[in-house]
């Protein structure tokens, strides 16, 4: 499956939406997409997983380590993942990424001026 991560605005917030597949192959284009964004100091940054088919454990990794990046550099994250996005939920359900990885289930519930 073709994976892109495409970057975009969510709720006038610098964000990235992450299609296909993110997994060992995948993360470290995100994980670049991510530090090339971080470099530009934004307030905040939303990770869209709304269109991910799919997420194994490097891709899990992959979020910790950029919730732990944003954290870091001062930036409010954010990351959308619908409970109606199966494959990916199982995932970060099954991790409890929750605790570590700010998630919401859709744009329209992050805050107009995330904070972190």
């Amino acid at each position: 499956m073709l994976f892109e991560v495409e970057r975009t605005t969510v709720l006038g917030q610098p964000a990235l939406r992450v299609r296909g597949e993110l997994d060992l192959a995948t993360a470290p284009q995100l994980s670049e997409a991510v530090a090339s964004l971080l470099s530009q100091q934004p307030r905040s940054v939303v990770v869209d997983l709304t269109e991910t088919a799919f997420l194994d454990s490097s891709g899990a990794r992959q979020l910790v380590l950029l919730a732990r990046s944003a954290e870091a550099a001062g930036v409010a994250l954010q990351v959308v993942c619908p409970r109606d996005n199966r494959p990916v939920r199982l995932v970060v359900d099954l991790l409890d990424l929750r605790a570590l990885v700010p998630i919401v289930e859709s744009a329209g519930l992050i805050e107009g001026e995330v904070r972190p």
